[in-house]
């Protein structure tokens, strides 16, 4: 019994790293780590809400009630099923690891103190920062062809059906959420949360899209 549930999960792990290089996987592993550094250390205390998947949950518990533990696991996977139908079955490998990567590192650094400065009575610093951490971190991600959660699988659908730039498919479904959240977010709050969002998208598709010269990569071939 033992041996078979090792053998099936050896053919799990293996067709889950299937193409998948050292050099992907560290990159994911180091952009989930920058980006969930980033929402714990800024994002969770100085109380800036996000767009898309996060600002739908906290507007539908508003809303209707519901408790986070349920609305979460239904829009992640709404938006992968959409994304799996659209990007493939690679895309989905992919995110999944890179998915369990954010949350085991979230665990990680709930382990100690902050180790950034309370930005609380600096909104703007603090929205720039985030977005920053947040925009690097997801953009390391996607570029490796998965997704941080279903905030990105749904703008990478979109992105793809509309051929939008992807930071233009980021900012449609976070000004949605915005544009909502008005119903019980201050106007103040929400401008701060507007700005973090606009840096992380356009940063996202920056990283993404980022060319290396060729004289740039020899040069790192070369140990230069």
């Amino acid at each position: 019994m033992f041996y078979k549930s090792r053998k099936i999960f050896t053919k799990f792990t293996d067709r889950l790293l299937e193409g998948l290089t050292w050099k992907k996987f560290f990159l994911i592993i180091l952009g989930a780590a920058i980006c969930s550094f980033g929402i714990h250390n800024i994002h969770q205390r100085t109380a800036i809400t996000e767009g898309g998947v996060i600002g739908m949950m906290l507007l539908i518990e508003r809303w209707i009630g519901l408790s986070p533990a349920v609305i979460t696991p239904i829009l992640d996977i709404t938006c992968y099923v959409l994304a799996f139908k659209y990007l493939g079955g690679r895309f989905i490998r992919i995110s999944i690891l890179s998915t369990v990567s954010v949350s085991l590192f979230y665990d990680f650094w709930e382990m100690f103190p902050p180790m950034l400065p309370d930005l609380s009575a600096y909104p703007l610093i603090a929205a720039l920062a985030g977005g920053l951490f947040v925009g690097i971190g997801v953009g390391l991600i996607v570029r490796q062809g998965g997704s941080s959660g279903g905030d990105d699988a749904l703008a990478l659908t979109i992105s793809r059906l509309t051929r939008w730039k992807l930071s233009r498919a980021y900012l449609f479904t976070d000004l949605t959420v915005l544009f909502l959240s008005l119903s019980y977010i201050p106007l103040r709050r929400i401008v701060f949360s507007l700005i973090t969002v606009t840096v992380s998208s356009l940063l996202i598709d920056w990283v993404q899209n980022l060319k290396f010269s060729r004289s740039c990569t020899e040069c790192e071939g070369n140990g230069a």
